[in-house]
């Protein structure tokens, strides 16, 4: 066989098995999640994360759930804590002259510390207690995804979807930041 040849089939292999794992991941984000029950943040029609980005990670339809986490881990009201993080949005959303450049993100260190200064000042917490409950709750949600996506891959590998060489390519490659949603 030509190198040419062998190139080509190299090449075409590898985007086959970067394809298979792009669909794996995005199953995977996917994922349905359980629909909330109504409580206090709800019914008050505020229940965006204070980012705007989805703040539970690929769960966007759980806005609702931040509040909840942190009023419990604070030990403040869910309808104060809510109402702390629209303000909070309001205040930091962004106009078209600030919007980070195509391709670029956000500053996400800058954004949960301006956030953890917020919300203590208007909930009468330590800065440091609502950082902690913060990195706590994203901290469990990374872990529950990477758990989901282990798996989604699994399952591939198991079902002769995937080699275990594609699924531990994908796993590394979201854990790395390359695809997907993962770690940091």
């Amino acid at each position: 066989m030509s190198r040419t040849k062998r190139i080509t089939l190299g090449l075409t292999a590898g985007a086959l098995a970067l394809g298979a794992g792009l669909g794996v991941t995005g199953m995977a984000s996917a994922a349905e999640t359980p629909t909330p029950s109504p409580s206090a943040s709800a019914s008050a029609g505020t229940t965006a994360p204070a980012d705007g980005q989805g703040m539970r990670g690929g769960h966007n339809g759980d806005r609702g759930q931040l509040a909840a986490e942190l009023a419990t881990k604070l030990g403040v009201d869910e309808a104060k804590v809510t109402e702390a993080i629209q303000a909070f949005r309001e205040a930091n959303k962004p106009t078209e002259g600030t919007k980070p450049a195509d391709g670029t993100k956000p500053d996400r260190a800058a954004r949960d510390a301006a956030l953890a200064k917020a919300l203590a000042e208007s909930l009468g917490v330590e800065e440091s207690k609502v950082t902690a409950a913060l990195e706590e709750i994203r901290t469990a949600e990374q872990a529950e995804r990477a758990a989901a996506l282990k798996t989604r891959l699994d399952t591939a590998v198991t079902d002769g979807k995937l080699t275990q060489a594609e699924a531990d390519a994908v796993a590394k490659a979201v854990e790395q930041g390359v695809i997907g949603g993962g770690g940091r």
